[in-house]
């Protein structure tokens, strides 16, 4: 199984915490990435009107079918949650619930929130250092791409700490609990996105010189990045880890006008 990258939820009080956490209302779509034997899958479908499941090892069907033998309100996906077409979920999920596979947790994350607007809510178990990454503030070691293009969406927090006692196999990593929100009419546009990957490219570099070295760079980009660094408060040489999420946005914004 950890082939795979996937270890599963065997503790049924940490069951019970994901159910509050999440709060779901009867009429949600919940999205689950990497459903295993189907033990949270079975919770889900029967809180729910309609629940994706998502698994990739066929190896699993039939456990996973058992688990959900009764619910006509299940669709189950066999495939790569990086390559599914999420879009094309019908019903559109509105709220993710997952323990996810530690190796594509994060992709997975950015990806839900890039790709279904539909959602307004994640409850996700992760590596403890992927979820630290996730809700890491400005100017901490834990800051960078995840952090924010997940903040720059959604409100994020790391709910609470999970024991690696809940699982089997045992992980050799410490998990948390994530919470992910929406916030109301937010987009990351695919400039901002570009951005905010060129920028922390080369964390050694200034920020204006992670620019310039992107492939494609504008010619200009360096003195014009420095320009507005200064303009938003920030010394020309600033690195990118002390922006913040807002202001990755300000600073594509102010490049794009120039």
């Amino acid at each position: 199984m950890t082939r795979l990258g996937q270890n599963f939820l065997v503790d049924r009080n940490i069951l019970d915490v994901i159910e509050r956490l999440a709060d779901l209302d009867p009429d949600a779509v919940v999205l689950e990435i990497g459903g295993g034997q189907g033990v949270l899958s079975s919770r889900l479908a029967s809180e729910v009107a309609h629940l994706h499941v998502v698994e990739l090892d066929r190896s699993l069907e039939l456990d996973l079918r058992d688990s959900l033998v009764g619910f006509s309100n299940v669709s189950v996906h066999f495939s790569d949650a990086l390559e599914l077409d999420l879009a094309a979920l019908d019903p559109a999920p509105t709220a993710v619930v997952a323990n996810l596979p530690y190796g594509i947790a994060a992709t997975v994350i950015l990806r839900t929130i890039d790709e279904l607007p539909s959602v307004e809510s994640w409850v996700v178990m992760v590596q403890r250092e992927v979820g630290e990454r996730l809700a890491a503030a400005p100017g901490s070691s834990a800051y960078g791409v995840p952090s924010v293009l997940s903040q720059l969406a959604c409100e994020v927090k790391v709910l609470r700490p999970v024991a690696r006692t809940v699982f089997r196999p045992v992980p050799r990593v410490d998990s948390v609990l994530v919470g992910l929100r929406r916030r109301p009419g937010e987009v990351v546009d695919t400039q901002v996105r570009s951005l905010v990957h060129d920028a922390f490219a080369h964390r050694r570099k200034a920020l204006a010189g992670s620019l310039a070295l992107a492939s494609g760079a504008p010619p200009g980009v360096r003195e014009r990045a420095r320009s507005a660094l200064v303009e938003m408060g920030h010394p020309p040489d600033e690195r990118a880890e002390r922006l913040s999420p807002a202001e990755f946005r300000e600073l594509a914004a102010r490049l794009a006008v120039r």
